[in-house]
This record gives structure tokens, sequence and C-alpha cells, in this order.
């Protein structure tokens, strides 16, 4: 019933731009804090950034800060992430997830990912 979908991936240089989105359905999305991951080839899946609820609080990895953009639209059920000055290392399958225990990016956000919602990934490749 829950659907979390992304789009917005693809092959992008190195110092360019793309911008994720991620659209939920079959939840009341202003409940939920919201989270990207990602996965590079044969490691774990990371946290990437997260926001609570409202917006109002955004969380990053330290790879991405400053680089990278959480955002959301309430009123559209939809995630953003911007990806500004991307870098090879920045290659990966990126995952969309909602927190559907909590509209709140706890400190284990990045860690504590079993009761996540997941999308079915969209690849990020950037090319040096």
């Amino acid at each position: 019933q829950v659907q979390v979908v992304e789009s917005g991936g693809g092959l992008v240089q190195a110092g360019g731009s793309l911008r994720l989105s991620c659209r939920a359905s079959g939840l009341t999305f202003d409940n939920y804090a919201m989270a990207w991951f990602r996965q590079f080839p044969g490691k774990e899946r990371e946290g990437v950034s997260c926001i609570n609820w409202s917006g109002l609080s955004t969380y990053y990895a330290y790879s991405v800060k400053g680089r990278f953009t959480i955002s959301r639209d309430n009123a559209k059920n939809t995630l953003y992430l911007q990806m500004n000055s991307l870098k090879p290392e920045d290659t990966a399958m990126y995952y969309c997830a909602a927190l559907r225990l909590t509209g709140y990016c706890s400190g284990t956000w990045a860690t504590a990912t079993e009761n996540n919602y997941w999308g079915q990934g969209t690849q990020v490749t950037v090319s040096s």
C-alpha cells in the first residue's frame, strides 16, 4: 500500500549537478521524517541526508555537507535531493526512505533503518 518512488538519477560529469526526487504515496507524508541513502557496489547502505517532518531540521553526512541540499514539499508528497559539485566518489545507487515510526531525525537515523519504507533506488553515475 505504501509506495516510495525515486527519479532523477543519471550520468553527469564531475562538477555537475543533479536533482533527485522521491514521491511517496499511501501514507500521511508530513507525519514522516524522510531520508536519502546511497549504496556503493559491494558496500553497506549509508545515510546521506535526513529531514524532519516539517523541513525545519536537516542532517548531512560529512562527505556531502555543503554540496547536497535536502528539501521536501509536503503539499506534493515529494522529497528532493539537490546534488551540486558532484564527484566520482558520489557514484552509487541512491535510495529514498520514510522513517515510518517518527517525524524526526534522531541521532541514529542513518543506522537504525529496520523500520524504513524504501524506494527502488535510482542510479547516479559521476564521470571523471
